[in-house]
């Protein structure tokens, strides 16, 4: 009996991995969509209600299907969740659920994807399971004998549950600020906030115009001048970050986003805050004592919740195990493309983008598609 061997399987059914099946099938090809969680949008839901895209809805939609009316600037939870089952559907897209990928091997001329399912074979393989899937934080010394909570900043919660609370927020990157941007709005007792190099920041909105509309225009720059166009607005809309106890930054907002993958905070009334003396910037953390957090220039902090907003990583190191196409954190060594030596396995929406995650992943998509057709 001859084996079948699959065109194409997608690993993984958010907007990425249902981008490519999208763009995939417009060429003529049905991808299998294989999915371990048992919803689309499964990560959405696990968030906290206030939870919203810091993107703006014009740059938040995959190709062909925008918001529909009434959906804020800034979609919420509940609107994502809606517009990604409502894409799947109305783009006649099947997701396998259930069904997770252990081990993604060479056999030959195609690829063998091993599930808890059992092994499947395709000539193409595209994996769309995120940069952002497993939360992430450093092994500081005596965090196990803390006698505060230390979560990450995955597991925010509500910001209902930090009233009366007083808060340390490790990590002046995109999720810190998300979690200072919900938290200024409840009753918190005083809330600290550990970095160990200055933010690259820029506001939601000046005015009534949301700022990520011109991300576009910034994103096609040489990457110097992204960096001091960045650079320029942040200042002149915040004005010396280290006057308000940050250290310097190292690196331009653009350089960080595209060779380090970290992507450029967006605030929504944090730096007031910070300004107001609503937050205070402290030294990096260093270690756990039972009874308050240890940081770099000796001082301590009492906090009653200490929120890691550490990063995350792939995951991907036990899938793609001897491939050698990730680094020694998980992270592809390419995006939107082949890893060179390894034909037929894509990675998409693999770093955060200045763009946002919805527009990259549909441009990603359409590129890979068209790669994947003209190679056939």
């Amino acid at each position: 009996m001859t084996e079948t061997i699959e065109e194409v399987i997608v690993i993984g059914a958010g907007a990425a991995g249902l981008a490519t099946a999208d763009a995939l099938a417009r060429h003529g090809i049905k991808a299998s969509v294989l999915e371990k969680e048992a919803h689309i949008a499964e990560p959405w839901r696990q968030r906290h209600e206030r939870l919203a895209l810091n993107t703006h809805r014009d740059m938040s939609y995959l190709p062909g299907m925008p918001y529909p009316k009434g959906v804020p600037a800034f979609p919420p939870k509940a609107a994502v969740i809606a517009y990604l089952e409502r894409y799947a559907e109305e783009r006649n897209i099947a997701v396998e659920f259930g069904t997770e990928v252990e081990r993604v091997a060479r056999e030959g001329d195609h690829w063998a994807v091993r599930t808890n399912k059992g092994t499947r074979r395709a000539s193409n393989v595209v994996i769309a399971t995120g940069h952002d899937k497993i939360p992430w934080m450093p092994d500081w010394p005596g965090a196990s004998e803390y006698r505060g909570r230390l979560i990450h900043a995955a597991q925010f919660g509500s910001p209902k549950d930090y009233e009366g609370k007083s808060v340390l927020v490790i990590g002046a990157g995109n999720s810190g600020f998300d979690a200072l941007n919900y938290l200024i709005g409840a009753k918190t007792a005083m809330i600290h906030l550990a970095a160990r190099a200055g933010p690259s920041i820029l506001p939601k909105r000046i005015g009534k115009i949301a700022v990520q509309r011109f991300s576009r225009i910034t994103n096609a720059l040489p990457i110097p001048l992204g960096n001091f166009v960045v650079a320029l607005v942040q200042r002149l809309l915040f004005g010396d970050l280290r006057k308000l106890g940050f250290a310097p930054v190292k690196k331009g907002g653009i350089s960080r986003l595209k060779e380090d993958h970290v992507a450029i905070a967006a605030d929504d009334g944090a730096i007031a805050a910070i300004k107001a003396g609503r937050i205070k910037v402290v030294a990096p953390v260093t270690g756990f004592k039972p009874e308050h957090v240890v940081l770099a220039d000796g001082t301590k902090v009492k906090a009653d919740v200490v929120i890691a907003a550490t990063g995350y990583r792939t995951g991907l190191d036990k899938m793609l195990d001897g491939l050698g196409v990730v680094d020694d954190k998980g992270k592809p060594k390419v995006n939107g493309a082949e890893p060179g030596g390894q034909p037929g396995l894509w990675f998409i929406s693999m770093q955060p983008s200045i763009v946002g995650h919805f527009y990259a992943a549909g441009q990603e998509a359409k590129a890979i598609a068209a790669k994947i057709v003209g190679r056939k």
